[in-house]
């Protein structure tokens, strides 16, 4: 029998090959599988009912049948990015997830422009090999770059409509499934058929998002309720998180452009109607007239820098301002800033449209005078929820419960026709983690404030005047924090119970086998006020009922992670490092880091993603993804001065504007209100860290790095090793880890490049072309004069006096000599034992912010160094 099912695939795939009707391309020999598997179901995370969750569908398209370990994978990319982005990282128990293995007929994504070849081994993405775009790629939800076989810059990729030659195709498909359906209508097949039942809530429920990951290299996506992004592209979980804060967060592009190489006019219209948009040019007119997110003027911003009325946004490169330098919504790879987690956590607590705060509770209505009232909220990660009982209604007596989420009434003694009112609260606030400022009741998604039903929950019950009927012994756990993994050392950890109606079952926590103190028998434990030792602890909560003492429990169990993950860092070779409190390297316009997110896997089924975070000069952390466009994970990311331009935009930025930008944006006349940039030359701070599958965010590292402008000529003559005085009378000298004895003199036209080198009996160079030392030692004077093109110091010590005089420092970088004023010689971390002049070169001598030590006299325009 298996051989009939693979000699007729095979027959179908030659007959295919002839007619058109099968596979357009990157398939194994064998050909797929008729009819292909039934879509599978996977739950990643199930925190709770579906109802009563935000439920988040992830589908794979693309992926052929033989490929689903390689989606699987991509799911867990993209996950361990967003639970270490806010909100998803506090409230990731309120989300359900669920991945759905799809087999495509095809591999890829129709008229993808940077389509690749498939590898015949399907556990491997690909060749690298080009294929260009294919529109003829039959894949399970039809998806396509909008435009993509003729616009090389196409990123919109979306459900599109049914495959070229679909209705050859019937033999792959279930029968009654028509093979000539379009993406959407394949999309809500599979749900309606295989995730609804699973969930148990229809397709159209307004707490459900879905996510389809394409199975391609090239960057692409779109937001919506059903949003899409590229499983392949290094940066593919972000663009998820971007197109997510579209679908979910109900937010706009911020970024300045339509088309990515086409630059706009400046917008002209009225206010926009985006809440994270605006027109206002002055941001304490903005306070004046407490509009849009007038409440966070003047704060720091989560994504870097400070938030007040930043040039350009909803596709324009001006006339539209945003609240941050830099966002989510303005380049992928930054945090939401406050305005857009403001909005991100109501749409994540309020079950995306649902718009309610979900809180399980006892029946409503009249009760038993001695009855147990009890309610049953979500908990967040890292804080709990406010519970207030009161006798009386909403404004009646509070209640000292310690934030039991029980009441028993009959410790109250409450007279018949007592009102008993709960409140719920998450203390969002800005007298709480101040994540929403806006205090309003309203409940719509641009405009859900603290006091609203998305963060605020009530409840009440009448006492009556009948007894409660005592229910049987029971103790079971019948809700918890997710134990399939570990979790995170500070993390607040639950346990949900049932509910006997006449009493309140005990819950006892224990750390590595010794019981916890549980004063208020709460049902929450927060490790981090334990302030647990590094490493891994074992974990336990044991309900009991006292009805039954010593008889009925239940008991759960956890590994608690506190081992911190860690980022190493390797770094490009550089000219030389400087002796400072941390590593601090100097390079010719920019340099590569390499990060290498590691953590300890114990408690863990399998290796899990380790998410690297970088941030530059303090502003904003971004996640480190390699490169666009180049291999993960081996690929460096690369800071340069002006950046990298890759498909119309900038990453690695140095220079002003942050580290992405349209590439438009650099060239963009001075008097343009997006104008004026200048390349990141200078001396720039870089932390690095990592942030592991259960929630650590570990400790910093940190290093300096000093980027010069220019570069070393290339080396005519290269001397090591000893040698004696060294005369440079033309072409370009390169002393490399060398020791001359006699000194060196450098004759008018010749160059001279000294690396890791020490010269005995001084320097002289006079009108040299170059003239470059890095991390080399002059014992006795050394005097540079009339050079014609570059004097370039670094990482260097003198121990005799330095004259820097008449030089002239051709600029390596006209902009930046332009808007940031023309440098002379370049002198940057060096020492000068003895003392220091400078005068009559082309400009100031500049450090680029890598100070010198000077010990003696400091002379002309050194004098302010």
């Amino acid at each position: 029998m298996r051989f009939k099912v693979a000699a007729l695939a095979a027959l179908a795939l030659v007959a295919g090959l002839l007619t058109g009707a099968g596979p357009a391309s990157g398939a194994p020999a064998d050909g797929p599988p008729m009819p292909l598997p039934s879509p599978k179901v996977h739950p990643i995370q199930v925190t709770g009912p579906a109802a009563e969750r935000l439920n988040l569908i992830i589908l794979g398209d693309g992926y052929q049948w033989d490929q689903q370990g390689i989606f699987l994978k991509d799911v867990d990319r993209n996950l361990a990015i967003m639970w270490a982005t806010e909100p998803f990282r506090t409230y990731r128990d309120y989300i359900n997830v669920y991945a759905v293995e799809i087999a495509s007929i095809d591999y890829g994504v129709r008229c993808d422009p940077d389509g690749r070849v498939r590898h015949p081994d399907g556990t491997i993405r690909d060749t690298g090999q080009r294929e260009g775009p294919i529109d003829a790629k039959n894949t399970a939800l039809r998806m396509i770059y909008q435009n993509g076989c003729n616009d090389p810059l196409s990123r919109g990729t979306v459900y599109g409509g049914a495959p070229v030659n679909c209705q050859n195709y019937a033999a792959y498909y279930p029968a009654g499934v028509n093979p000539c359906e379009t993406g959407n209508q394949a999309h809500n097949r599979i749900i309606d058929n295989y995730v609804a039942p699973f969930l148990g809530i229809p397709r159209t429920a307004q707490n459900l998002q879905t996510l389809a990951i394409f199975n391609t290299f090239t960057y692409g996506g779109i937001g919506g309720t059903q949003a899409t992004t590229s499983g392949g592209s290094p940066q593919g979980p972000l663009i998820s998180l971007h197109e997510i804060g579209h679908s979910l967060g109900t937010l706009a592009d911020e970024y300045p452009y339509s088309s990515r190489d086409v630059v706009r006019p400046c917008y002209t219209g009225g206010e926009p109607s985006s809440f994270h948009h605006t027109i206002y040019r002055d941001p304490q007119k903005m306070v004046e007239d407490q509009q849009k997110w007038w409440r966070w003027i003047g704060e720091e911003s989560l994504s870097g820098g400070t938030i007040g009325v930043h040039e350009g946004g909803g596709t324009y490169p001006c006339g539209q301002r945003r609240p941050s330098e830099h966002s989510m919504m303005r380049w992928i790879g930054f945090d939401f800033d406050q305005i857009g987690l403001e909005h991100m956590v109501a749409r994540v607590t309020g079950m995306r449209n649902s718009g309610q705060m979900n809180v399980r509770h006892s029946p409503l209505g009249t009760v038993a005078s001695d009855g147990v009232l009890w309610v049953e909220p979500g908990q967040p990660r890292y804080h709990e929820l406010q519970v207030t009982w009161r006798v009386g209604g909403p404004n009646g007596t509070v209640l000292d419960t310690h934030n039991s989420t029980s009441l028993d009434l009959g410790e109250l003694d409450l007279p018949a026709g007592t009102v008993v009112h709960v409140e719920v609260r998450d203390p969002v606030g800005p007298d709480g983690i101040d994540w929403v400022r806006n205090p309003s009741t309203a409940n719509t998604a641009t405009n859900s404030g603290y006091n609203g039903a998305r963060f605020v929950q009530t409840r009440q019950w009448t006492v009556g005047d009948t007894k409660v009927t005592p229910s049987s012994p029971a103790a079971t756990i019948t809700g918890s924090t997710p134990n399939t993994q570990p979790v995170a050392g500070d993390e607040v950890v639950y346990v949900r119970t049932n509910h006997p109606a006449d009493r309140i079952l005990d819950v006892a926590w224990s750390l590595d086998g010794k019981t916890l103190p549980n004063p208020h028998n709460s049902r929450n434990l927060d490790l981090g006020a334990l302030k647990l030792a590094p490493g891994t602890h074992q974990l336990a909560a044991t309900v009991t009922d006292p009805a039954d003492p010593g008889g009925v429990s239940d008991r759960i169990d956890w590994t608690a992670d506190n081992a911190m993950p860690t980022a190493p860092r390797t770094l490009s070779e550089p000219l030389t490092r400087l002796g400072d409190s941390m590593e601090h390297p100097v390079y010719f316009n920019g340099w590569d880091m390499w990060l290498d997110p590691q953590d300890d896997h114990t408690g863990y089924a399998e290796d899990r993603y380790v998410v690297g975070q970088l941030r530059l000069n303090k502003d904003g952390w971004f996640n480190y993804f390699g490169f666009p466009e180049q291999p993960m994970p081996e690929s460096p990311f690369q800071f340069r001065h002006s950046g990298t331009n890759i498909k119309a935009l900038t990453y690695g930025n140095l220079g002003t504007g942050g580290l992405s930008k349209a590439a438009f944006e650099q060239t963009l006349p001075d008097d343009h209100p997006g104008g004026g940039f200048v390349p990141g030359f200078g001396t720039h701070l870089v932390e690095h860290r990592a942030i592991d599958a259960a929630g650590n965010v570990g400790e910093p590292s940190a290093y300096r790095a000093t980027v010069l402008p220019g570069s070393s000529p290339d080396c005519t003559k290269t001397l090591t090793g000893q040698q004696p005085r060294v005369v440079v009378s033309e072409g370009v000298t390169c002393l490399k880890g060398a020791q001359v004895n006699g000194g060196v003199s450098v004759r008018p036209g010749a160059s001279l490049v000294v690396s890791d080198s020490s010269i005995d009996g001084g320097l002289t160079a006079t009108g040299a072309q170059a003239v470059q030392l890095f991390g080399s030692t002059v014992n006795g004077l050394a005097r540079i004069t009339g050079a014609t093109r570059d004097v370039t110091i670094a990482g260097s010590t003198f121990n005799g006096s330095l004259t820097l005089s008449g030089n002239v420092q051709v600029t390596a970088n006209d902009r930046f000599s332009r808007l940031a004023g023309a440098y002379g010689p370049i002198l940057v971390g060096s020492r000068v034992n003895g003392p220091l002049s400078c005068t009559g070169n082309s400009a100031a001598v500049k450090d680029f912010g890598a100070p010198n030590t000077v010990t003696g006299a400091k002379g002309g325009d050194c004098a302010a160094l």
